[in-house]
């Protein structure tokens, strides 16, 4: 009885085994592509692969589990609960994967590698592309690798390591250093003829510059709103640079952070940085990443580097 209880526990085993071993990662992968997707060609673009490759390894998956994963539609493609269940285990095991890599990202021992950075094109022009090459001065070791956008990217996915952005409400799940307050004013070109400190019912005659939808700043299209320049505009423009160069052409007078027109001579300040439109500058990181070495190099320098300017973006008063 032992012996044959032993060789049926031996099958049972080798059963058990070649069960574990019928999916790999990809094949969970190719199901979670599918799923989010809902198309085959939209998991082949997501997976860079082709459209006949998904399908022939959709097909063998279901054929060695012996189950269809999902239904097959004019629509598109629907998981069935089977189908369900795998993506919902691959979901857990993408997020299990990006966690362990930002673990063990952060056991560098020395400032080098590199550091997934995004930030505006506003703030690289006007503030930090002179810090970056200060820095690589300072760390050789280490390679910034920028990304400009205006879309806060999303850091939990390893997206970017870092952000250097602009924001009153940085996201609660990530770790932020606030670096300074950044203030923002009126200002046009010197060609206008217009004096600094006239009210903003006499700056309402002229034409004005707004910020497109895509430029996420709500509280200057409310302050214009508020102000009656909502007619007064003539023009929209979904960066902070495009802006500027918008002014710089005599298009009309904009709201723009100090920082990014002061130091131009063609353009003037018309008014005091305006209160309400203050906003603060975040360094911004995932928690899992908060020893790595190479990234606290990089924070710990913007920070004092920022603060030592922090009345030129703080914007200044005309009298």
């Amino acid at each position: 009885m032992q012996k044959r209880t032993g060789k049926q526990s031996g099958k049972s085993s080798d059963t058990a085994q070649k069960t574990r071993s019928n999916l790999a990662w990809n094949d969970f992968e190719l199901v979670l592509a599918i799923a989010t997707s809902g198309s085959l060609s939209g998991a082949s673009r997501s997976l860079g692969v082709s459209h006949a490759t998904v399908f022939r390894r959709l097909g063998d998956v279901e054929q060695r589990l012996g189950v269809a994963l999902f239904e097959r539609s004019r629509t598109g493609y629907r998981p069935t609960l089977a189908g369900e269940e795998l993506a919902d285990t691959a979901r857990v095991m993408d997020e299990a994967a990006l966690a362990a890599e930002r673990k063990v990202a952060g056991r560098d021992l020395e400032p080098s590698g590199e550091i997934w950075t995004t930030t505006t094109d506003s703030l690289l022009m006007g503030v930090l592309a002179p810090l970056f090459t200060q820095f690589r001065h300072k760390y050789p070791g280490i390679v910034l690798d920028v990304a400009v956008s205006n879309q806060l990217f999303n850091l939990t996915r390893r997206e970017a390591d870092v952000a250097i952005r602009p924001s009153n409400r940085p996201p609660e799940n990530l770790i932020g250093r606030p670096l300074t307050t950044i203030g923002q004013a009126v200002y046009g070109h010197k060609d206008l003829g217009l004096t600094p400190g006239m009210p903003i019912e006499t700056l309402a005659n002229q034409p004005w510059i707004g910020a497109g939808p895509r430029l996420p700043d709500s509280a200057v299209g409310e302050w214009m709103d508020n102000h009656g320049l909502k007619q007064a505009c003539v023009y929209r423009v979904d960066t902070l640079v495009s802006i500027l160069s918008a002014i710089r052409s005599r298009m009309g007078l904009a709201v723009i952070p100090c920082y990014l027109a002061d130091e131009d001579p063609d353009i003037i300040q018309l008014t005091d940085p305006i209160p309400e439109l203050e906003y603060g500058l975040w360094f911004l990181m995932h928690p899992d990443l908060r020893g790595v070495v190479r990234i606290h190099a990089l924070m710990d320098f913007l920070t004092e580097a920022i603060r030592a300017q922090k009345q030129r973006l703080a914007g200044r008063l005309l009298h």
